[in-house]
């Protein structure tokens, strides 16, 4: 699995949204142990240190649990998981549309573009 980072952007808000992406996604299932922090870190080419603090915000919005004796799991609640899934889906629908409108387009144009571009009716 290839951590995709970019300067452009920091690398811990990156992090949190690759590791919430494979939690939705099912790359890491419900009630699944996760990588360490040192394993996630090498794979992903960070700091320990930034890892650990994305899988601590992680703990504290709910996604993944740290259990004592063998590291963190990613909960098994299906509403929180479903929950994340659609606030990724509105944040990027947002980042379009705003883009959209940059563009000069009408909310109406882009509706109409986002069919065409499904193969659905103008």
């Amino acid at each position: 699995m290839a951590w995709n980072l970019d300067s452009d952007r920091p690398i811990y808000t990156q992090i949190l949204e690759e590791i919430q992406l494979r939690v939705v996604t099912g790359q890491y299932k419900p009630g699944t142990k996760i990588p360490s922090v040192r394993e996630l870190a090498a794979q992903a080419g960070v700091n320990p240190n930034t890892m650990q603090k994305a899988l601590a915000e992680l703990e504290r919005e709910g996604l993944v649990m740290a259990q004592r004796t063998s590291g963190r799991v990613v909960t098994e609640d299906m509403e929180m998981i479903k929950e994340t899934r659609n606030k990724i889906a509105l944040e990027q629908i947002n980042d379009f549309v705003g883009k959209m409108l940059k563009l000069g387009f009408q909310k109406e144009e882009i509706i109409t573009l986002i069919r065409q571009a499904q193969g659905g009716e103008a």
